[in-house]
Order: C-alpha cells, then sequence, then structure tokens
C-alpha cells in the first residue's frame, strides 16, 4: 500500500465523506465507542465536527448528548471539544481531560471508572448498554478491507465487532510503517466457552496484525491528516530520582535473594514523570535482557529499547513526547521489531499479568498507615482521572509497586495518611509503598507492622509525629475497648487531615 492508496477497498472508498457528513449519522442518545488510549490513535476530525453540531443543536434549544466510550484518556480535540460543548452524558471508562474532570465534579457528567481489562467484556456481556456506533481511526484500509491498526489499539476490536455502524477515520500522519506491529487477538468468548489464552512469554505473538470489521456496518470513512497528542515529561526531579533509586535497590535485593531472576521479571509502568524516572533508572541500572508488558509504552521504554536494556515491550498504545516520537519515526523498522500493540482486554488480562509474573510499577495519589492505596480521588470525592489500569495489574501482579513523592501541595498535604479518602487499591493488593523518604517492603507484614514501617519508611519527617501519636492513641484506645487491635483507629480522627486541609489549606494543625 503506497501513501496515496491508505483506502484500498473499492466499496470503502465510495463512502468517503466529510466529517461533517459522518457526524450527522450520530444522534442524541447514542452510545459512541471511539479509539484512542493516553493521547494515541484517537479520531481527530468527527469528535470535533461532532461537538460543532452539538453546540448549534443545543443553542437552537434541543437536547443533544451521547455517551463516550474509549479505551482510555483521549486528547482536547476529542473529550475537551466534546465536554466543553456539554456534549457527553456519559463517560467511561478513563479520562485525564481538564474539561472532563471539572464537569464530572460539578455533577454536570456522568462518570463510571472501570478496570480497563474490564471494558470489552462488560460490553459483550451487555452490561453498559448498546453500543450505537464505532468511531475508530486507522492508518490504513487493505484491498480486502482489513484494517491497519494505528498507535493504539485500546478497546478497537471491540468496538468495530459490538457497534451497529462504525466510521473509520483515515489518517495519513499515521505512519504505514506500523503495519505488522499489532497483535490483535480474536479468541475470546463468552463464557461458559472460555479458553486459556496461548501465552507464555511477553513476545508472544497469538493473533493477527490487522482489525476485522463488517464492511456492511461502515457508513462513512473520514480522511484525516493530524498527529497524535504527545505527551510532555519533564526532567527528573530529585525526589523522581531518590523514588527511582529506591526501587532499584531493592530490586536488586530480589535478585541476591533469589526472589527474581537477573533479568527481573516482564515490567509494567504507569504513565507519568515518576515512572519515566524510574525507566530511566533502569536504563542506567545492572539489569540487562529486560522486558515489557504494560499498558501505555513511554519514553523511558523507548530509550531502553535503543540502548538494548529492554529486548522487547508490548501494550496497548504509544504515549511519546515530541522527541520521543520523532525517534520512534526515524528508527520504525528497528521498533517494529521489538514492539508489539494489543488490545486492552489482552495488554491488561489479570490472567497474563499473573502467568508472566508482571513487576508492577504505578503511581498513587495517597496511601493510609495500613497500605490502602487511593489512586483516583482528591481528598475523597474530587475525581481526578480513574484507576485506568493499576487494579489489573496490582491486584495480579508479582510484585505490586505504589510509588509516590511524600507530600504535596509545598508540604501542606502528606501522601501517607491515617485512613485513605478514597480506596482503589486494598491493602491485600500492596506489596511495597516508595516515596523519596525510602521503601516500605509491606509483604508478610500485619497491620500493625505494616503502620510502623509505612510511617518510618515513607512519611515525611514533619508527619512522622503526629502519624506515631495517631497509632499510639488509637492502639490504647482500642486496649481500652473502644475498637479493635487488628487495625486500630480513632474514627473521629481517621480523616481528620483531609477535613483540615478543606477548612484551612493544610493537613497539619498550626502550633
Amino acid at each position: 500500500m503506497t501513501h496515496n492508496s491508505r483506502i484500498a477497498h473499492p466499496g470503502l472508498r465510495q463512502k468517503i465523506m466529510s466529517a461533517d457528513a459522518a457526524a450527522a449519522l450520530i444522534h442524541h442518545g447514542d452510545n459512541v465507542g471511539m479509539s484512542g488510549f493516553t493521547g494515541a490513535g484517537h479520531p481527530k476530525a468527527l469528535p470535533q465536527a461532532l461537538a460543532h453540531r452539538i453546540e448549534k443543536a443545543n443553542q437552537d434549544g434541543g437536547h443533544f448528548r451521547i455517551g463516550v466510550w474509549t479505551g482510555a484518556s483521549t486528547a482536547p480535540e476529542l473529550d475537551g471539544a466534546l465536554a466543553k460543548v456539554g456534549g457527553i452524558e456519559m463517560r467511561l471508562p478513563y479520562q485525564s481531560d481538564p474539561t472532563c474532570r471539572d464537569r464530572i465534579n460539578k455533577g454536570e457528567m456522568d462518570y463510571i471508572d472501570i478496570h480497563l481489562s474490564h471494558v470489552a467484556q462488560f460490553v459483550w456481556f451487555g452490561f453498559l448498554g448498546k453500543l450505537s456506533v464505532a468511531v475508530v481511526e486507522v492508518a490504513g484500509i487493505l484491498e480486502d478491507g482489513r484494517l491497519i491498526p494505528s498507535s493504539s489499539v485500546g478497546n478497537n476490536k471491540t468496538w468495530l465487532d459490538q457497534a451497529d455502524k462504525v466510521i473509520l477515520e483515515v489518517n495519513s500522519m499515521q505512519p504505514l510503517g506500523l503495519e505488522g506491529m499489532h497483535d490483535i487477538y480474536y479468541g475470546t468468548d463468552l463464557p461458559p466457552n472460555r479458553k486459556p489464552i496461548p501465552m507464555t512469554g511477553p513476545g508472544d505473538r497469538i493473533g493477527t496484525p490487522y482489525l476485522h470489521v463488517d464492511l456492511d456496518k461502515v457508513v462513512a470513512v473520514v480522511e484525516t491528516s493530524q498527529p497524535d497528542r504527545n505527551t510532555t515529561f519533564t526532567p527528573p526531579d530529585e525526589n523522581s530520582q531518590r523514588i527511582a533509586g529506591h526501587i532499584l535497590d531493592f530490586l536488586g535485593h530480589e535478585v541476591k535473594k533469589g526472589r527474581l531472576p537477573a533479568n527481573l521479571l516482564p515490567l509494567q509502568s504507569g504513565v507519568g514523570n515518576i515512572a519515566n524516572a524510574v525507566l530511566s533508572g533502569l536504563n542506567q541500572g545492572p539489569f540487562n535482557n529486560l522486558t515489557g508488558y504494560t499498558e501505555v509504552l513511554q519514553d523511558g521504554m523507548l530509550e531502553m529499547l535503543k540502548s538494548g536494556k529492554l529486548s522487547m515491550a508490548s501494550s496497548t498504545a504509544l504515549s511519546l513526547s515530541v522527541e520521543g516520537m520523532k525517534e520512534f519515526l526515524d528508527n520504525l523498522d528497528f521498533y517494529r521489531q521489538r514492539i508489539v500493540l494489543r488490545p486492552q482486554e489482552i495488554s491488561n488480562h489479570p490472567e497474563l499479568v499473573r502467568r508472566l509474573g508482571i513487576i508492577s510499577m504505578n503511581g498513587m495519589i495517597e496511601a493510609d498507615i495500613y497500605g490502602n492505596v487511593n489512586s483516583t480521588h482528591l481528598m475523597g470525592t474530587r475525581i481526578m482521572n480513574g484507576i485506568g489500569g493499576s487494579g489489573d495489574f496490582a491486584r495480579n501482579a508479582y510484585l505490586s509497586i505504589f510509588m509516590t513523592p511524600s507530600v504535596a501541595k509545598d508540604g501542606r498535604i502528606s501522601c501517607i495518611v491515617p485512613m485513605a479518602s478514597h480506596v482503589d487499591h486494598t491493602e491485600h493488593d500492596v506489596q511495597v509503598l516508595v516515596t523519596e523518604q525510602g521503601l516500605a517492603d509491606l509483604r508478610g507484614l500485619a497491620p500493625r507492622q505494616r503502620a510502623t514501617v509505612v510511617i518510618e519508611r515513607c512519611a515525611h519527617p514533619d508527619y512522622r509525629p503526629a502519624l506515631r501519636d495517631y497509632v499510639a492513641r488509637a492502639e490504647s484506645a482500642a486496649r481500652n475497648g473502644h475498637g479493635g487491635m487488628q487495625t486500630p483507629h480513632i474514627l473521629d480522627e481517621a480523616l481528620s487531615w483531609h477535613s483540615r486541609f478543606e477548612r484551612e489549606g493544610r493537613m497539619l494543625a498550626q502550633d
């Protein structure tokens, strides 16, 4: 296929139309499954045209809103554009757009935060209602109608299978060199007919490089030429480097103890600057012939592939900076041999995470003294982004690591608190907590033992006395019949730090 023949199927060439014309095929109340995962592979033109249509309809007195389902977060031209005009009734399963977030927290948009591995099967099960339209970006269409996926796969396979109507955006900005990088598995089924997924290594290919679609369902093809949203990463700061150092020391210790092989186990890394700092540290570290099995491939893993530290990486999307994307495009043949892009129901599949023995490293907002982790809500009520795939990995990982700086807001917030204001990952799924202060290995510890380790190794020194005092008074109360000693708490005070911050802008009382 040449650059000028991105749509090689004759019948689909007859369905080429403008984004405005295609947007007219979407109606109020539709649930629309759109491609896109962390700013990669989302439709660019159709959502903006749809936003204009919704804005005009609502200005004229109408009420035009849709459900928007994606793989994960997208970009301003999708989430932002539709949220700005009040066009989203329900959003799932993950978002990071500031306009979306604002509308959700104001109660102007409903949001269902779902484990990313659950989305495809929930749609198959019919749990989320009818999927009316799929809007999927592809890099090209072959003569026989097979689709070349773009820079993310996400839930695209499911959207194409389950939607009543399909709109394809063929983006010539996506390199045709992506062809062959994908592995789309079509072997899933509904219970009771499920069979084991035939994968025993992170680099195994078990599917086809192409997406399939019922050509009779395709109602429109839109041509675009727009880049993905490139993620900006700042250079690792001192805290990020300290966190990375603690994790590298810990992994080295596990190798010496014989609990990890010399080349570790497949790595999963969450999104963000701290995660990239950890990967940068691994790139400079003593471990070789590493592998990655993750949901998002960021600059850090790209650098490890380039250096040879990482032999291969499996993910569902690329999430690169401008510089990272240039490196990727300039050396696409090299990376195509080392990167596999899969549907997120495979990249995040709990069975595979457990079978492969993933080392899972994800960020968090806060953790409490007993090891419960909040990764989604500020002060317990305001959604930040969503749980994403962190639960898919943490619950099933060989090693489950959560990391954050020990304080936020110039020290006015402690990220280690008496009780988490919202719990996404219970103490049962959290093995290791890391801040710049140190690393708490919680494996094999009872709750009160965990509290001591978390306070002494992860909490900021400014907050340790107050945390020690809380635990001491909680234990004293329990010994006097007010509560139990298994997980001592003073219920009247457990969330008082959060309440004080809401009132006074700081967690600790002023002297």
